[in-house]
């Protein structure tokens, strides 16, 4: 939402706090029970006030939406279009699809089960989204299979075995126990990659490569929210 004329620094930082709580709200009490009342009094504002600084409530829904698949396809974007082996892209793409799960929970509760609440032209725009990133693993996937690492012969229902692996973690996961993103893609890649597997396939050490990635690109992230301008990555 572009910051209207005449508004200070302020404004933004003020909008930001509001969409946090919001996300939060949302997460407890459901998009749909959570009223425009209770989001000013947990914000501390009236109700003209509150819309003076979101617009709508069902705009809300959008900017947490946004906050999710908006980085999160964007650096997807990046690791597939990297030079490099494609279980090492998968094994990215599932670090950092993890990492915005732990970094925003309340948003990727938001996002799973109140998308629906979206109409029109943003319900739209989310779905294309959603079927972008899905497009992404697909391909991923079909590379490996190609190269003869992996012998898949549903690539919709392998597409979805990697998305639901990962997209129920947020219902469980606590980002300060003893896993993080790292060793979870490490875990559920490995889990994948092993029941994917071709038979006479002889599989990369896929953790040895994505340490050695990270050590030696320090300047690209796997955090979707980070700063990443990447350059091409050998096979």
């Amino acid at each position: 939402m572009p910051r209207p004329p005449g508004h200070g620094p302020g404004f933004e930082v003020r909008r930001q706090k509001i969409i946090d709580i919001a996300a939060s709200l949302f997460a407890r009490q459901g998009y749909a029970a959570t009223s425009i009342n209770d989001l000013g009094r947990a914000v501390g504002l009236a109700k003209g006030a509150l819309y003076y600084y979101i617009g709508s409530k069902e705009h809300l829904l959008v900017e947490i939406q946004s906050r999710v698949m908006g980085p999160l396809l964007g650096r997807a974007r990046e690791i597939a279009a990297l030079e490099a082996d494609p279980l090492l892209r998968l094994r990215l793409l599932s670090e950092s699809l993890l990492t915005i799960i732990f970094r925003r929970l309340d948003h990727i509760w938001v996002y799973e089960h109140d998308y629906r609440s979206l109409s029109g032209q943003e319900l739209e725009t989310l779905l294309g989204q959603r079927s972008d990133f899905e497009a992404l693993v697909t391909g991923l996937l079909t590379e490996a299979v190609e190269q003869g690492s992996f012998q898949v012969t549903e690539l919709r229902l392998a597409t979805l075995q990697f998305l639901n692996l990962h997209n129920h973690t947020y219902q469980w996961v606590r980002p300060e126990g003893q896993w993080d993103a790292a060793f979870l893609s490490g875990e559920y890649c490995g889990t994948l990659f092993r029941g994917f597997a071709a038979p006479a396939g002889v599989l990369p050490d896929v953790e040895e490569l994505a340490a050695a990635f990270k050590r030696d690109r320090p300047d690209l992230p796997l955090d979707p929210e980070a700063q990443w301008e990447p350059t091409a990555l050998a096979s």
